[in-house]
């Protein structure tokens, strides 16, 4: 057996063996229908289970709806005499009845809009031109959305019932003409039995002359098994003076066929016996077929008990009802109680109970539909569990229109419901947090704006986590998972049960405010924030909960839910900007800065398109000797009328990522096509550095991406340094971060450490990491004095490098003080103003050279 992937069953399905799971990429041109699958089959082994499908011939396959095939059976496979790999992309008409067609695909789309289970009868044709006719149950299963992905069908084989139905039928036909058209064997016989008169019919069938056949020697034209009791029956009719009506075999010129002989006595005035006159008549056609009709029977419940359906079997020629052992223990009843409809109504829920006897009423009566369903509730006579039970009847009729019987399954779908319910749910809230999603809160919040009245007023409060980022990437996100669970936890707690609530998306919730007066809004949200902000703990670390909110008012801000979720969002983009921790009311004056946030993405935008983004280098000085020993790239981009311009103009740009991404590829094009040019002019070889920030980490194929652009221009990557900030080395995935580090480093990469000392990187991290520079924050730089916390800080970074064999580069040098202290310390390169701003490529090249012509002088500093 081959399993498709858990997640495409429902809760509380069964794999079954003999299924196999196909995939195809083949482009369907309609869906497929399919049936729900079946229940589990309580007291049976799954062996047995195996067993009792295989014999009943239930086919089960699943697919999407491109009909890649998921799972499929045997049975299925022989159903329409065709291999797993041809059902995938087969449109079902292709294995569907000609006659059959319209129909099926008529009733699949209706159900399909719908999203609503059915049952079909129909042909399956093979290729060689046999069908099968099958009952074909259908249902869909649905995404979180409530849309239907795939089918799964289930049908189960019933040709011979089928057929035996139309074989009684035409039997009957038959025995009519045979009546009608020629004689049946007639003969008599004296009142003590013995046969005296046979006609020729007997002698054309059985193949004995009419006068071997006299007094008892006909007995000897039966088979064996029957001579013995037809003898014993004859005898007693014959003792009585009563007719008889008796089937037996005759062997017709060697082969056994079933008959049926009928005969009564001629008495005289007194009553006594004068002469026996009886018939035979050919009924073999007929007796084979209600056997086989009695096998498909069998193995329909076989098949039923299989797929644990109950069956309620009503017999309206005998007045008799049977239940099936599955449906009294459906219900929980004991498995001697006498069926009734009483008996059934009683544990039918009260509320239910009409149901059943609309169906009761339905199933009896002259309605000409042979199908009807009903689904209703009932509660188990032996624990009182409420359990939902689908019926499906049948009504099946004799040639002459009568009804004959009333078949009903039962199947037990609470376990189906409650997935439904399920689905339900998580289609209108988060998953993680349990609250309304975005979907269901704006409908919440259009909802309240449609029962507003004259003087009403409501506040929509967006919130948006400030610290879920760096939780993520320093601690993890199993962190950031807990984060977002408290804080949707205590954002109910905070404003009550009165506030609808809801997560958007992200790190970004929404509360929605009635009965709130405009100018308490900002008191009653800051109260709020402040119950929001306090830490928890979380594996040994404390996490802030720290969020900021963007406000909105109905009717001042907006009247619609598109307004004031517009209003509320520019609040809370400018709050970020300015106010974090705190409520920002929205202002007419904040669009501005959404406007400016628009413009920077737009003009990046055009910067990247327009190849306008450019390197520029800040040397590296070597304290030692005075002289340039390397330069770290930096972002600066061409305006038409501005001219050069820094990253800060375009800062908005860095929260897109794909944006993020495309100014860095233009940055990594740059440099290295820069230091191609200059290896090809001659220039001195200095290492460059060039900044990576942790998000680029989290992504695949940042080494291919970093690689490839020097790579093609023949840049040796030991002339390149990677910047990483400590916030990198602080992520969860360590062994990812380990792996491309160490990929970098084997490929000749320098790794520095930006910004050492700002954050909460550990020696360890030193150790475990391949780095070879540590860079001291210019904000230990700009107050080094010899008796600042600054300079002792910077001393301890210096020795810490030289301990572990690390060269260290001091940022933001300024002042000549601050260069003759940090080369008294043995600090060994630094950068900032003192020496030089950042420079086109040409200007730094030849400063390069400059710099490199001089015998350089570290005493100017």
């Amino acid at each position: 057996m081959q399993h498709v992937p858990a997640q495409e069953m429902r809760a509380g399905s069964a794999p079954l063996t003999g299924l196999r799971a196909v995939s195809t990429a083949t482009p369907p041109t309609e869906g497929e229908v399919v049936i729900a699958r079946p229940g589990s089959v309580p007291g049976a082994s799954r062996a047995g289970l195996e067993i009792v499908l295989s014999r009943a011939r239930v086919g089960i396959l699943h697919r999407d709806l491109d009909r890649r095939v998921l799972l499929v059976n045997d049975a299925f496979c022989a159903l329409v005499g065709r291999p797993p790999e041809e059902l995938a992309g087969l449109p079902f008409e292709e294995f569907t009845h000609p006659d059959d067609r319209d129909r099926s695909s008529r009733l699949y789309r209706e159900q399909l809009a719908k999203a609503e289970p059915f049952e079909i009868e129909k042909r399956y044709i093979r290729p060689d031109g046999t069908a099968s006719w099958c009952a074909v149950h259908v249902s869909f299963v649905l995404d979180a959305a409530g849309r239907p992905q795939s089918t799964i069908t289930v049908a189960s084989d019933i040709t011979a019932r089928h057929e035996a139905q139309q074989g009684l039928l035409e039997s009957e036909e038959h025995y009519r003409h045979t009546v009608e058209l020629a004689p049946q064997i007639a003969w008599s016989a004296a009142a003590d039995g013995a046969v005296m008169e046979v006609n020729s019919r007997w002698s054309e069938i059985t193949g004995i002359g009419r006068k071997d056949s006299l007094h008892d020697s006909w007995l000897q034209a039966l088979h064996p098994d029957d001579i013995e009791r037809t003898r014993i029956a004859w005898r007693a009719a014959v003792s009585r003076g009563e007719p008889i009506d008796i089937t037996y075999r005759l062997l017709c010129h060697g082969t056994a066929r079933w008959f049926r002989a009928r005969a009564a006595p001629r008495t005289d005035a007194a009553g006594e016996v004068i002469r026996w006159y009886g018939t035979l008549e050919d009924i073999h056609e007929q007796r084979t077929t209600e056997q086989a009709l009695r096998d498909s029977e069998e193995r329909f419940r076989l098949a039923a008990q299989a797929a644990g359906l109950g069956i309620w079997d009503y017999d309206a020629v005998h007045q008799r009802r049977e239940w099936s052992a599955e449906f009294k223990d459906m219900l929980g009843l004991s498995p001697h109680v006498i069926p009734s409809l009483d008996t059934a109504m009683a544990v039918v829920v009260p509320e239910d109970r009409h149901l059943l006897q609309a169906l009761a009423t339905a199933a009896w009566s002259g309605d000409s539909s042979a199908q009807f369903d009903v689904t209703l509730r009932v509660r188990r006579a032996n624990d009182l569990e409420e359990r939902w039970m689908q019926t499906s009847g049948w009504r099946i009729r004799t040639s002459t229109g009568r009804l004959e019987r009333i078949l009903v399954t039962i199947r037990d779908v609470t376990e189906e419901r409650t997935a439904k319910e399920r689905i339900r749910w998580t289609a209108t809230h988060d998953a993680l947090t349990g609250i309304p999603n975005r979907s269901h809160f704006t409908g919440e919040l259009e909802s309240a704006l449609a029962a507003t009245t004259p003087g009403s007023q409501l506040a929509l409060v967006l919130l948006d986590l400030d610290h879920l980022k760096e939780m993520n990437d320093t601690i993890g996100h199993d962190a950031g998972d807990m984060l977002l669970k408290t804080f949707a936890r205590r954002l109910q707690q905070a404003f009550g049960p009165r506030a609808a609530v809801g997560r958007l998306g992200g790190d970004e919730f929404a509360v929605l405010l009635t009965g709130v007066a405009g100018d308490r809004v900002q008191a009653h949200v800051e109260r709020a924030l402040l119950r929001l902000r306090e830490p928890f703990e979380f594996d040994g670390h404390t996490c802030d909960t720290q969020a900021t909110a963007g406000a909105a008012l109905f009717p001042t801000h907006g009247t619609t839910a598109d307004e004031l979720l517009k209003s509320a969002d520019i609040a809370l983009y400018v709050g970020k900007a300015h106010r974090r921790g705190e409520m920002s009311l929205f202002q007419p004056a904040m669009r501005a800065e959404v406007q400016r946030r628009a413009s920077m993405l737009n003009v990046a935008r055009v910067a990247v398109r327009d190849n306008l983004i450019v390197p520029f280098y800040q040397p590296k000085i070597c304290l030692a000797t005075g002289r340039i020993a390397g330069f770290e790239a930096l972002l600066r981009w061409h305006h038409d009328l501005l001219g050069v311009q820094g990253p800060d103009t375009i800062a908005s740009a860095f929260d897109d990522l794909g944006l993020a991404i495309a100014i860095g590829d233009r940055m990594l094009a740059g440099i290295a096509t820069d230091m191609r040019r200059w290896m090809d002019q001659g220039a001195p070889p200095v290492p460059v550095a060039l900044n990576l920030s942790p998000a680029e980490f989290r992504h695949d194929g940042l080494v291919d991406r970093i690689t490839r652009p020097f790579q093609e221009r023949g840049v040796p990557f030991d002339r390149i340094e990677l910047e990483i900030t400590e916030t990198v080395l602080l992520g969860r995935d360590t062994d990812r971060l380990e792996a491309t580090l160490a990929t970098f480093h084997d490929h000749g990469f320098r790794i520095a450490l930006d910004d050492f000392g700002t954050g909460y990187a550990s020696l360890t991290h030193l150790k475990a990491f391949p780095v070879d520079v540590i860079k001291i924050d210019k904000t230990f730089v700009s107050n080094l004095r010899a008796d600042s916390d600054d300079a002792a800080i910077a001393d301890a970074i210096i020795t810490l490098a030289q301990r572990l064999d690390m060269e260290v580069v001091a940022e933001g040098v300024e002042q000549a003080e601050q260069a003759r202290y940090l080369a008294r310390r043995g600090c060994d390169y630094a950068q900032g103003f003192l020496f030089s701003e950042a420079l086109p490529a040409d200007e730094a090249i030849a400063m390069l050279r400059s710099s490199t012509a001089s015998r350089g002088d570290p005493a100017r500093f």
